[in-house]
């Protein structure tokens, strides 16, 4: 065979999967680093809300994660969760760090600049003005369910004069299921098409 004949062949998608075995069914980058985000909210102790945050630079690496969760060593079982506590300082608003906070400062790295944040809630406007000075280029988000009140509006308003770009992330795949188990079987199972992972088609939850 020809070489430029094998080179066509090889770029073929139908080639590769044919003759390598590649998996189709892998996950993209976006739905990786979103997933990524959900993930870590699944760390906060917040019983209303969990948001979580990933920071991705330009190669494609994970540069930090966030969620939303009381400063260090400041005790989450002793600090209020409560949002409507009829005493102000009995109300969790005055301490949680948001994700997006939480990411930035948790960074692997020294500089942001030209990163991306996936985080599973829009920004609000303290979190942007963070964001805004940590020099993070585009923010990604699947929810912006408080898109009327007031703190939403000022944070879109800061991020379109300091030029960071945002927009809604619709993923592919609307659940991941991790199944710790598999590991032990793949040795014996041979995953075709339709032995696919289960992704049910329930949306991203946030509460």
């Amino acid at each position: 065979m020809a070489s430029n004949e094998i080179a066509e062949k090889a770029n073929s998608e139908s080639y590769i999967t044919e003759q390598t075995g590649k998996r189709e069914n892998y996950l993209d980058w976006d739905n990786y680093f979103m997933a990524m985000a959900f993930l870590s909210a699944k760390r906060s102790k917040d019983p209303v809300t969990q948001v979580g945050a990933c920071i991705v630079n330009e190669e494609k690496q994970i540069v930090s994660v966030g969620y939303n969760g009381m400063p260090t060593g400041c005790n989450d079982d002793i600090f209020p969760w409560s949002k409507d506590s009829v005493d102000p300082l009995e109300r969790k608003t005055f301490y949680v760090c948001h994700a997006e906070v939480n990411a930035i400062l948790n960074r692997n790295c020294y500089s942001l600049k030209k990163c991306i944040m996936y985080v599973s809630l829009f920004p609000c406007n303290e979190c942007a003005k963070v964001i805004i000075q940590s020099g993070i280029k585009s923010i990604k988000y699947v929810s912006d369910k408080y898109a009327e009140k007031k703190k939403t509006q000022a944070a879109k308003r800061m991020f379109d004069a300091a030029g960071v770009t945002y927009s809604k992330y619709s993923p592919t795949c609307e659940k991941l299921i991790i199944d710790f188990t598999e590991i032990d079987s793949a040795e014996n199972k041979e995953i075709s098409n339709e032995d696919e992972i289960e992704m049910k088609l329930e949306k991203f939850s946030i509460v």
